[in-house]
């Protein structure tokens, strides 16, 4: 079994290396991670720059590479240069110093390496784990766990802050975000489990985004030149 393993903490992280080294007893484990953080990157990825890639100091056995880019560059360089000749079996990206729960799925740059596996047909895990097309989101809480849940995304509200202040030359710049205030009390989420009860939660992900639902409904429309 080959591993490809990401992040985006940076190629350095620790949370890196325990997974890396967590994964050795089931097999070959290649790390291709960005050169610095890139938290809240989401799945972006580099299109109008040329990217780098740096061999660094092995962890034993782990063959480590850093790209000058976002956790989806790493991934699909990886997959696509780094490992084109012996391509992995299973994407795996974490451990993400800091829990990805509910709408923190949205930007999380963690999730987003192990969407890029997904993507690409890989079986894939951010702590998280992914089959074709689907994402397993993984959070463990803080201690030990009770156990596990099955959840689904909850919500988190955080402070709408933007910091202003100026650098040396009397230029204005800003700092987006603000701390986190608190999460919403929605039984069977993920902030549920891991916050209220202590359990890991397991929280499927599609790639497809499409609300089939309302796609449904829309048929139903009498737009002009609509075809079914």
């Amino acid at each position: 079994m080959r591993f490809l393993v990401s992040n985006d903490d940076g190629v350095e992280a620790a949370g890196l290396r325990a997974l890396a080294e967590a994964l050795l007893p089931l097999g070959e484990v290649t790390v291709v991670a960005p050169d610095r953080e890139q938290s809240a990157s989401s799945h972006s990825i580099s299109l109008h720059r040329p990217l780098r890639i740096e061999e660094v100091s092995p962890w034993g056995p782990v063959r480590r590479f850093s790209v000058d880019g976002t956790p989806t560059d790493a991934v699909y360089l990886g997959v696509n240069q780094v490992l084109r000749d012996r391509r992995p079996h299973v994407v795996a990206s974490g451990i993400n110093r800091g829990a990805n729960l509910a709408l923190d799925v949205l930007y999380s740059g963690t999730v987003a390496a192990a969407m890029e596996g997904a993507a690409m047909g890989l079986p894939s895990f951010a702590i998280s784990l992914a089959t074709r097309g689907t994402l397993l989101n993984v959070n463990v809480p803080p201690g030990e766990p009770g156990g596990a849940s099955i959840t689904r995304i909850g919500k988190r509200s955080f402070s709408a802050a933007v910091v202003q202040k100026l650098d040396p030359r009397g230029r204005a710049y800003y700092w987006i975000g603000g701390d986190e205030q608190a999460h919403e009390n929605v039984p069977g989420s993920d902030c549920d489990a891991v916050f209220d009860r202590g359990l890991i939660s397991v929280t499927p992900l599609h790639l497809d985004l499409t609300l089939h639902a309302l796609r449904e409904e829309l048929n139903g429309w009498d737009l002009p030149g609509l075809l079914p």
